[in-house]
Formats: structure tokens, C-alpha cells, sequence
């Protein structure tokens, strides 16, 4: 299977250029993508790009990487509803550093393959062109009636806020950088998602005019939730690759909690499975469903790929830490970070630390925090083995809690029965 084969079936190509295919069969073929350094670290909304390189390595094919120090002080109009903020010089430089430190985990820059991969960024040429060298010597090749007949332009301009000039000429600058890739690297083909399109056709059209040269793309689709909300939004906000942005716990959360509809199509799309094995993996989830093999399985490949093995392996053990009784030694060793993580959407209490410092009693604890409705059930329950602290069971009702049952010096995680858990955190 040939690369847009590959990616044909796994759902990852929407337009190509006549003779993309031909191309790639034809020889060893330099691809670039774009990522916008809006952000210190990329997000998953950027991992189809990301993976889009990878496959095509593995093809054989020598990628490069463009992040936009240039374009990103620009800012891509291509369906947004309004301008977006202008970033800084400092701000630019940091979030490249950033995003070209993430790349580097996931394709090979090894020198000595005649496919290694590379990092470029644009600024490093746009630095050096002075705007009426810029417009004198490329902007003539393009009228602006081809500009214009963009989508992406159009629906901006007939929308109620317009589009600055700075934005129209986004196009035209992200052409160049195709053009110059092409002319410095025989770079051939240019990949992105299906809102790109327009920009890399106009890339390719430069080629054409003022190379004389042809040029390739083909592009993917964007990935959308089948319930229509937006991919890789949560409750807490965007899913960062950074684990210091989203931890590793949370990002195998979210891929765990990815709905079958959804799970089938993300796993041709975001691992690297063969297509017999995911098929299969596929029939045997639509057989018993409540088994959530298909989830599982995304979730491990995605987290490894992004985290690594360790961190996938910490991120199941903690999802276990609510549903087992033998997990107390994981639940000490966690950061507070993990902890609340681990923690979130589990009801939370209080109490005055100094009362622990004193000693306070387990069943006026338990009653005066609000996790029972009175001191005579929280009596009962604790009585009947019913209550544990930190996963371990509380022996009797005259159990004295101090500041030494504190998790993290701030924390205590109560259980009622199997299911129901309390985090009480003293103040």
C-alpha cells in the first residue's frame, strides 16, 4: 500500500492536485507542513499534521517541518470569524522554540538518511525581504482577483467584520514559502488541513509562474466530533501535548472517554495500527461494546506515541485508583498535580487544619465536612467497615484524624462504599 493509499483508508485525504500520487511513486519527494507558532506547545488539533509527516517518512519521503516565525506575526485568516492577536517578537521566538522542540520527539532528524527530517522556519528568509522587494518581485505574479476568489477570503470579506489588509495578504506570503522551499530544497509537495487549501494552491501557482516549475498537495480533513462540537475541546479547555499544558493522566482521559462513533474513525487516524488489526479490533467492539476495547486501545497507542510507555503506564494505574482498594501505595506517591487530576469531578470538602493539628475524631470529621448528614450515620457506617481514609479502611469510630493522614500536607481522600468518593482538603 502506497502512501495516499495509506492514507486514503484511514480517512486522512480529502483534495489532491493531479499527479500527487504519480509524484510520490515516481521518487523520493521533499514534503512540508506548516504549524502555526500561536502557542508554546502544539495541541491535538495539530496531531493529524504531525502524523500526516510520520506516515510520510515511513514512506520514505523526506519531511520538513515550517514553523511560521514569519506568518505567525500575520496570523492566518483562512475561516476565522475575526483577526486574530498580533504576537510579539519575544512571544514568537518562545512558542517556535516550543513547537520545534515537540517535532523533534516525533520525526527522524537523523543526517546520515537521505529522508531525515528538517525544521525550518520562515522568518529566516522573510527577515531578509523588504516590502517593496516583496511586492515587486513576487506580489505581480498573483492578481488579486485570484486572491479574491478564495473561499476562505470571501467569506471574511462578505462577513460583518471585514478583513484587513495584513490578513489578505497571508495567501501570498504562505505561497512564497512554498516557492522558496521549492527553489532552496526541490521541495515538491506541500500537505495541510482542508481549510489550507486555497493558500497551497496559490504556493503552487507562484511555482508555476515564477519557476516555472510544478508543484503538488493534497490535504486531509478536519476532524470533527460526531456530535458536532468542536475536536479536542474539554471541560477544562484545549488538550496541550505539553504535559506540563495537559497532564498525561488527563490526556489518556480524554481519549478513553472518546465515544464509539468517534473511536472508530480516530483509530485509523491518530495510531499507526495496521488495517487488518483495526478491523478486527472494530468487529470485536461492536460485539460487546460495554467492554470499551476500541477506547482502550486508542487511548494506549496515542498516549504512548505523544508521552511514552511510563507515562501511559502511570495514567492507567491512576484511572484504577477509584474503582480498587489496593491501590494506597500509587495514591501516596502522587504530586498534587496528579492528585487533583486524578480527582476531578469527585466532590471536595474543607476543614480547618488547625483542628487536625489538634486531633479531631473520625465520625465528627465525616459529619461536620458535609460528606454525612449527621454524626449518627457517619457513626453507623464507620462501625459496619463501610468508610475508608487514603484507600485504607477505617477500623473503628474512635479513629483520631491528624495532619499525619494529610496527602501532599493538604490533602484526605474519603470513601463511602465502592463507588463514592470525597476529597477533603484542610485550610
Amino acid at each position: 500500500m502506497n502512501l495516499i493509499e495509506e492514507l486514503r483508508w484511514r480517512g486522512m485525504l480529502q483534495d489532491m492536485m493531479p499527479g500527487t500520487d504519480e509524484q510520490l511513486q515516481k521518487e523520493m519527494t521533499t514534503a512540508y507542513i506548516g504549524f502555526d507558532p500561536t502557542a508554546e506547545s502544539l495541541h491535538i488539533g495539530s496531531l493529524v499534521p504531525i502524523l500526516l509527516l510520520v506516515h510520510l517518512q515511513k514512506a520514505g519521503h523526506k519531511p520538513l517541518a515550517l514553523v511560521g516565525g514569519a506568518t505567525g506575526m500575520v496570523g492566518d485568516p483562512s475561516f476565522k470569524a475575526e483577526e486574530r492577536k498580533m504576537l510579539d517578537l519575544d512571544t514568537l521566538q518562545k512558542n517556535v522554540a516550543g513547537i520545534k522542540a515537540q517535532l523533534e520527539r516525533f520525526l527522524d532528524f537523523d543526517p546520515a538518511k537521505p529522508n531525515a527530517a528538517e525544521m525550518v522556519n520562515n522568518f529566516d528568509w522573510f527577515q531578509h525581504i523588504s516590502f517593496l522587494d516583496f511586492i515587486r518581485d513576487t506580489g505581480k505574479h498573483i492578481t488579486v482577483n485570484y486572491m479574491m476568489a478564495k473561499d476562505s477570503v470571501k467569506k471574511r470579506i462578505e462577513g460583518d467584520n471585514g478583513m484587513s489588509f495584513t490578513e489578505f495578504t497571508y495567501q501570498l506570503i504562505q505561497g512564497y514559502d512554498f516557492y522558496h522551499l521549492y527553489t532552496a530544497k526541490n521541495c515538491k509537495l506541500q500537505m495541510g488541513g482542508s481549510d489550507q487549501w486555497g493558500n497551497i494552491v496559490t504556493g503552487t501557482e507562484l511555482i508555476r509562474r515564477k519557476a516555472s516549475g510544478e508543484a503538488f498537495a493534497f490535504t486531509c480533513p478536519l476532524i470533527k466530533k460526531a456530535d458536532g462540537t468542536k475536536f479536542g475541546k474539554t471541560e477544562q479547555g484545549t488538550v496541550w501535548l505539553d504535559s506540563r499544558r495537559t497532564s498525561p493522566y488527563m490526556f489518556y482521559q480524554f481519549w478513553l472517554n472518546t465515544t464509539d462513533v468517534d473511536a472508530e474513525s480516530y483509530i485509523k487516524i491518530f495510531t499507526f495500527m495496521e488495517q487488518p488489526e483495526v478491523d478486527e479490533l472494530i468487529a470485536k467492539h461492536r460485539e460487546a461494546p460495554h467492554l470499551r476495547q476500541l477506547q482502550q486501545r486508542l487511548a494506549k497507542e496515542v498516549t504512548t506515541f505523544i508521552h511514552g510507555e511510563e507515562s501511559y503506564e502511570f495514567a492507567v494505574k491512576a484511572s484504577s485508583l477509584l474503582f480498587s482498594n489496593d491501590t494506597a501505595e500509587l495514591l501516596v506517591s502522587l504530586t498534587e498535580e496528579q492528585l487533583l487530576d486524578v480527582m476531578a469531578g469527585v466532590p471536595q470538602y474543607e476543614v480547618a487544619k488547625a483542628d487536625l493539628e489538634a486531633g479531631k475524631d473520625v465520625v465528627s470529621l465525616l459529619a461536620e465536612t458535609g460528606i454525612f448528614p449527621s454524626k449518627g450515620e457517619a457513626r453507623k457506617t464507620v462501625q459496619g467497615g463501610g468508610v475508608s481514609m487514603n484507600k485504607n479502611k477505617i477500623e473503628g469510630i474512635e479513629t483520631v484524624i491528624s495532619t499525619a493522614a494529610l496527602l501532599r500536607d493538604k490533602y484526605i481522600l474519603f470513601q463511602k462504599g465502592k463507588k463514592n468518593y470525597y476529597l477533603v482538603k484542610a485550610i
